[in-house]
């Protein structure tokens, strides 16, 4: 087995992410993160527990309650992070079902795809909390 460091900045990067939104972010951006956080969740234990002809399904259905989660806080909060972060759930839905569809194993392209699209939903939620922050010390000047 070899060490990796990818998925450990992921998992920092994502904790810090969601850490930040929830001091300084709004209740959109704190609920953006219980999203990421439990999307995170949900998909290890989708890798650790579910046998692997099941788990590509599993990971579709579980993209599409995270865009419908994201497109939900999208309507009730209209924030354009919220946008971008539900357009980027969109994406990584398609990827899903593209690989389903077309019994492709999970090669680099997806693992970059992917990643790079978790990514995109951090910087969001980041573009987000700096929004709220900046409207915050506006207000208290």
């Amino acid at each position: 087995m070899t060490f990796q460091l990818a998925p450990f900045l992921g998992m920092a990067a994502t904790l810090l992410v969601c850490g930040l939104a929830f001091v300084r972010g709004s209740a959109a951006e704190r609920w953006g993160a219980v999203i990421v956080i439990g999307g995170s969740i949900v998909s290890l234990l989708i890798q650790l527990l579910l046998p692997k002809s099941v788990q590509g399904v599993v990971s579709l259905l579980c993209e599409g309650v995270y865009g419908f989660c994201f497109l939900m806080l999208a309507l009730r909060y209209a924030s354009p992070w919220l946008g971008g972060a539900m357009l980027l759930q969109a994406i990584q839905f398609s990827l899903h079902a593209y690989y389903i569809v077309g019994e492709k194993a999970h090669d680099q392209t997806y693992r970059i795809v992917n990643n790079l699209n978790s990514v995109g939903v951090l910087i969001c939620i980041l573009f987000g909390i700096v929004a709220t922050w900046r409207k915050r010390a506006q207000a208290g000047k």
